[in-house]
């Protein structure tokens, strides 16, 4: 008995064939590649230009927009740990640029201030301060992003990836 055999269907014109998964996984990285490209550049466009990093300018700009912030409401606006965030204030105090004050009830608590520095700085710093990537992602739809945390959060399972390194802002890698 003879084995039927299926025909060939005829690719429509300008049809891609299927990516095999090798392929597909090559292709991904090199979108990786590409965003961590991107936010790169613009880190060190920021570092040229205004002589500060990229988390240092962001710091700056949120201070600037919210004289008198405390250390933890710029640790929320950055989403960083605060110890982060202090470690950013201290090293902008150092350089002149930020001024704490500290409380009269309470030591600890501390408000920020911008100095001229400062405000220099941010005159010279590219925009955004938060950097392009989470302006891209502002960008994008709601059904987008859901699908970039799913993806990425599939991702990240296989990676094993430490979820405290999410609060390590960008430009600090």
């Amino acid at each position: 008995m003879p084995v039927a055999s299926r025909a060939r269907r005829p690719k429509p014109s300008g049809a891609r064939r299927p990516a095999r998964r090798g392929e597909t996984g090559a292709r991904v990285l090199r979108q990786f590649r590409q965003v961590f490209n991107a936010v790169k550049t613009h880190f060190q466009q920021v570092e040229k230009r205004a002589g500060v990093g990229g988390a240092q300018a962001w710091a700056l700009s949120i201070v600037q927009a919210q004289p008198g912030i405390g250390m933890n409401e710029l640790a929320r606006a950055m989403d960083v740990h605060q110890s982060t965030a202090s470690n950013l204030v201290k090293g902008l105090v150092e350089r002149r640029m930020l001024r704490v004050e500290r409380s009269d009830t309470d030591r600890r608590a501390v408000r920020l201030h911008l100095l001229a520095p400062g405000t220099t700085v941010l005159r010279k710093a590219p925009t955004p301060f938060t950097g392009v990537l989470p302006e891209a992602l502002a960008a994008l739809d709601e059904s987008t992003l859901q699908r970039l945390y799913e993806d990425l959060g599939a991702l990240l399972q296989v990676l094993h990836a430490d979820r405290r390194a999410a609060r390590t802002p960008l430009a600090d890698l």
